[in-house]
């Protein structure tokens, strides 16, 4: 049986909070031991309500601020991959979750230990489940169950995103093209038709595919179109009489999900379509006042999101919010994932800065 791990310190340094949080292994579906710990984290701190919801622990200031801004971060991660425990480097640590996201857990966890009167009000959320399916998403089942406990003006999300400001995300949408056939023994091939052969229009409907870049709110987003799998046969000797090709869209939020699945009905017309997953995007939202004013504070360039995050379920609740979290999102769900030092200290410094 694994020994407990010891309470957080989030009063610690943000590189000694992240590599314990780190070393909690948290696997989504496995996130209740971090919870716990996480809760026992803010439970003390004055002038924080707290509430458990599962596996999600909301920490709220109540100081009558005019303004609230919900910073959210999830505790799990994908599973474990010869990369536990942390591993302190000269200028990174190196871990599961590191980068993807328990950095920015960490930076949450340091403002809501010390910030007791800050300009804003503040909601943190630690929520579980972000990584699998979306229906058990523990943000996804506050926005369902518990809307009230999401409000704000804007929220942030500590994805990493490189430590600048990532705006909005694109959509997603999963088909299943379905492309028929009929069998027969493959000794006599010429009494059937196989689906694998019939499916190569399809890939070169693919290959010859241009995505579109617009330009949303002043930012380029990059649009794809993508086989990610293909499946058919029956046996050895059988001709198939059923080709899918599994197709994933990502599509700029300037699309709704409706219309992206519309426009897939066009690229593949002809052809039979089944819907496998869909999932909206999030507009950047940056001319929304508090929105603006968070990207002044911080400053630099602001880019578009590519890839699908929770910034969409704070879209749903009309609430903007933009992605602010330390390590660079092309190393998380890796082996070698780390998040820089560097990272940390600035994620923080500018979020206390703001908030003060």
């Amino acid at each position: 049986m694994a020994a407990m791990p010891e309470p957080l310190d989030p009063t610690a340094d943000v590189v000694s909070l992240t590599a314990a949080l780190v070393d909690i292994e948290s696997v989504s579906g496995n996130e209740a031991v971090i919870a716990d710990l996480v809760e026992a984290a803010v439970r003390p701190v004055p002038g924080l309500d707290v509430v458990r919801d599962g596996n999600v622990v909301v920490a709220s200031t109540r100081l009558g601020r005019p303004e609230r801004v919900v910073i959210a971060g999830h505790l799990d991660t994908v599973p474990v991959n010869a990369n536990l425990p942390s591993r302190l480097g000269e200028e990174s640590l190196h871990g599961l979750g590191s980068c993807d996201m328990k950095g920015g857990v960490a930076v949450a966890l340091r403002l809501a230990a010390s910030l007791t009167e800050p300009v804003r009000d503040v909601t943190y959320v630690f929520y579980d489940c972000e990584e699998i399916e979306a229906e058990r998403n523990g943000l996804g089942r506050l926005a369902r169950t518990r809307p009230d406990l999401l409000v704000g003006d804007f929220a942030i999300l500590m994805e990493p995103s490189n430590a600048v400001v990532e705006a909005g995300c694109q959509g997603s949408i999963r088909v299943e093209v379905i492309v028929p056939g009929e069998r027969a023994h493959s000794a006599r091939w010429w009494m059937g038709v196989n689906a694998i052969h019939a499916a190569k229009p399809v890939l070169d409907r693919l290959d010859a595919y241009e995505p579109r870049t617009p330009l949303v709110d002043g930012l380029t987003y990059r649009e794809g179109l993508n086989a990610v799998s293909i499946e058919g046969g029956v046996a050895g000797n059988v001709l198939p009489d059923e080709c899918r090709v599994g197709v994933n869209y990502r599509f700029a939020p300037s699309r709704t999900p409706d219309e992206a699945l519309t426009h897939l009905r066009d690229v593949f017309d002809g052809f039979e379509l089944k819907v496998t997953d869909t999932a909206p995007g999030a507009l950047p939202g940056l001319t929304r006042p508090a929105a603006a004013a968070f990207v002044a504070a911080v400053g630099g360039e602001v880019r578009p999101k590519f890839g699908w995050t929770d910034v969409a379920l704070f879209s749903e609740l009309d609430v903007p919010a933009v992605n602010f979290g330390p390590g660079d999102p092309s190393l998380a769900h890796s082996q070698g994932e780390h998040v820089p030092l560097a990272h940390l200290r600035h994620c923080e410094e500018t979020l206390r800065r703001w908030l003060t």
